[in-house]
């Protein structure tokens, strides 16, 4: 039993060393996601490190094209993300609660191992989105600069996954690209 309770506080100071459950350290925010979140017609929440609800993807019904709409904690929306249409099939559209448009995510190019994507950002540096997208392990930069990593390890649920943001960043406009990126890459489900 002392054995036990050992690797337990071992196991609870690295997890205090890394910034909490998630992995990752100094600072950054961590959030707990689902693999292909939402259907339309679904919510989701997502999860803090501290098991807390902060934001809500709410997949809007009876829309001519996708929707989901990203809200915080009290309702109130954010991000309204919506593929294009009249475009490359690739692409999704993130707007502001005020209809203006803040980024748009796409495709740049797939190779057997490793995907880019690329997310342009209205007002700011552009993102590049490097790494294996299906399994939910890459990083999300602005050129060598990470500026999030999304990854499964951090979880034993077989449909969970991480994302860790570095201070400084919209994390709202993170998770928004975020769930971009896993409706294109794993809408057939």
């Amino acid at each position: 039993m002392l054995r036990r309770g050992a690797r337990e506080e071992r196991r609870d100071d690295r997890q205090d060393d890394r910034g909490g459950p998630l992995g990752g350290g100094g600072g950054a925010n961590h959030y707990q996601m689902r693999q292909k979140m939402v259907a339309i017609g679904d919510d989701f929440w997502i999860e803090n490190a501290h098991g807390q609800k902060v934001f809500k993807v709410d997949g809007k019904a009876l829309r001519v094209r996708q929707t989901l709409i990203l809200e915080d904690a009290g309702g109130r929306e954010l991000y309204k993300i919506q593929e294009r249409m009249l475009r490359v099939k690739d692409s999704m559209e993130v707007e502001d609660a005020q209809g203006r448009q803040v980024a748009m995510v796409k495709k740049a190019l797939i190779t057997p191992i490793r995907e880019r994507w690329h997310v342009n950002i209205r007002g700011g540096q552009d993102l590049e989105v490097q790494g294996n997208i299906l399994d939910h392990e890459y990083r999300i930069g602005e050129g060598r600069d990470k500026v999030a990593e999304v990854s499964k390890k951090w979880f034993r649920l077989r449909d969970t996954y991480g994302v860790e943001i570095d201070p400084g960043q919209d994390d709202a406009l993170i998770l928004a690209i975020t769930v971009c990126i896993d409706e294109m890459a794993h809408g057939g489900r």
